[in-house]
């Protein structure tokens, strides 16, 4: 069953759905690629991956992920080995804080070059903060070279990324074309809009891809079971009256 909702679906927003939302809706985006430029290019995922090792201290972005991060050993892991001497004192080690957040590259298969990339927010890059900084950062170094971008921003929660010339909306989609810039194309969203069809670029020769967002969208709510527990909260940020009116009609189990 595909969302209910014409456009972003609100309650995908609220910070105990978004992170999973993120993870699903990635691989579903490189998929729909994939599907158009195979075989003349590769399209993965990789990961940005924040890590903050003590409470006071920002995260950092330590780039991609790697076995070194892989999941910790438990206590069923260490049973299962061979007998450890026991020590004379133990101590408690500060818990380590970390996200990974998913993100495409298209890669030229003949020579492996970065061609594009391809980023969905979230709230860790918006929000002010040394998360936002890093993210930037990034961002910047990639509109310096000759990689493509698209970054699709799902979110209305947190200050947009530096844009000039950015109409009022509540969600975009941006794609900045190597041998465009400084200009670049904005796809405006509003609450009630449909999700657009994406240009995905690649090298100047070839076809753009296309990237259905909406249709997306769907297919990820439909295999993640979104129906049956996002609507226990309402969306975050808050709707203002007259939205929020208008977005129940789609909430399933309500008639207003």
């Amino acid at each position: 069953m595909p969302s209910p909702f014409p456009g972003m679906n609100p309650y995908l927003e609220h910070e105990s759905v978004w992170h999973d939302f993120h993870e699903r809706y990635i691989p579903a985006i490189a998929e729909e690629i994939g599907a158009q430029v195979d075989p003349r290019y590769i399209v993965r995922i990789d990961e940005h991956v924040y890590v903050r090792e003590a409470p006071d201290d920002p995260r950092r972005l330590v780039g991609r992920s790697d076995v070194l991060l892989s999941r910790p050993p438990t206590a069923q892991d260490a049973a299962a080995g061979a007998a450890l001497l026991e020590p004379p004192v133990e101590v408690q080690l500060p818990a380590v804080d970390l996200e990974r957040l998913a993100y495409i590259e298209i890669l030229d298969r003949e020579d492996w070059r970065l061609v594009t990339v391809v980023e969905l927010l979230s709230p860790s890059n918006k929000a002010s903060g040394a998360d936002r900084d890093q993210y930037l950062a990034k961002r910047a170094q990639l509109l310096s070279s000759r990689v493509n971008v698209v970054e699709i921003d799902l979110l209305r929660g947190g200050p947009r990324l530096p844009l000039r010339d950015l109409p009022p909306c509540d969600y975009y989609v941006l794609v900045s074309r190597a041998e465009q810039r400084p200009r670049a194309g904005v796809w405006p969203v509003k609450l009630r809009d449909p999700l657009p069809v994406a240009p995905i670029p690649l090298q100047p020769a070839d076809a753009d891809a296309r990237l259905d967002l909406q249709g997306v969208l769907h297919r990820v709510y439909d295999a993640a079971r979104y129906r049956t527990y996002i609507y226990l909260r309402e969306p975050q940020p808050r709707l203002q009256d007259e939205d929020r009116a208008w977005a129940r009609q789609f909430v399933p189990g309500t008639t207003s």
